[in-house]
């Protein structure tokens, strides 16, 4: 009876000690809950070397404090890029889009549309945008439809932020001066490149070997 009793109490002070550990990890998932906070009707301006070169509008930004800061946009947004001439050169459409600050990079997905003032227009599933060097790409598909009604496929994508010229990886459809391969090589296939894997930590993937940008 000493000995079952003796166990018993073994066993009592180990829930015991175990509760109080699982109370002090709650404590410390509870002090790492991100802060947000929430702007709606959002209208934000981009500008470099003192022009405005996009404007940005969205029904709904939250600003997320968490491990890294983040800004989210869950409804939509729509974004107006401007040349030198402060006139309106391309639109951007997405239903979702998430800014990365720490990498100054935004990721888009679903419906992400770019039409540009001379009628081409880019389809994709989901787009990074590198601020730093003025870029857009994907190892999505990628449709693109210019003002001749051209369409151009491919399983990925690298172009400059006006789309004046654009890889595509893989290409396949109707070719066009400009479409296809290196940026400055216009004509030139585009070699096939492995995919990067899907956003799941937030990092942007880093663009296909085959398409790389010239340095800037």
């Amino acid at each position: 009876m000493k000995l079952r009793s003796r166990y018993v109490l073994f066993a009592a002070m180990l829930l015991l000690v175990a509760c109080e550990n699982t109370e002090e990890e709650i404590n410390s998932l509870n002090k790492k809950v991100s802060m947000s906070d929430k702007a709606i009707k959002v209208e934000s301006y981009l500008s470099q070397g003192g022009k405005v070169k996009a404007k940005l509008t969205a029904p709904i930004m939250l600003r997320v404090q968490a491990d890294t800061v983040y800004t989210e946009f869950p409804k939509s947004l729509h974004v107006d890029f401007y040349n030198d001439s402060a006139k309106v050169d391309s639109k951007l459409d997405s239903r979702y889009g998430k800014y990365m600050e720490s990498i100054n990079m935004i990721y888009l997905r679903d419906s992400v549309r770019i039409t540009t003032a001379n009628g081409d227009t880019l389809y994709c599933q989901d787009l990074w945008w590198d601020q730093n060097k003025q870029i857009f790409y994907t190892h999505k598909p990628t449709r693109s439809v210019n003002k001749a009604g051209e369409h151009l496929y491919g399983d990925g994508l690298i172009a400059t932020q006006d789309l004046k010229e654009k890889t595509f990886i893989n290409p396949r459809g109707q070719f066009s001066a400009g479409q296809t391969g290196l940026p400055g090589q216009a004509g030139t296939p585009v070699a096939t490149a492995n995919p990067a894997p899907a956003d799941t930590t937030g990092r942007a993937p880093v663009p296909a070997p085959a398409a790389q940008p010239p340095a800037q």
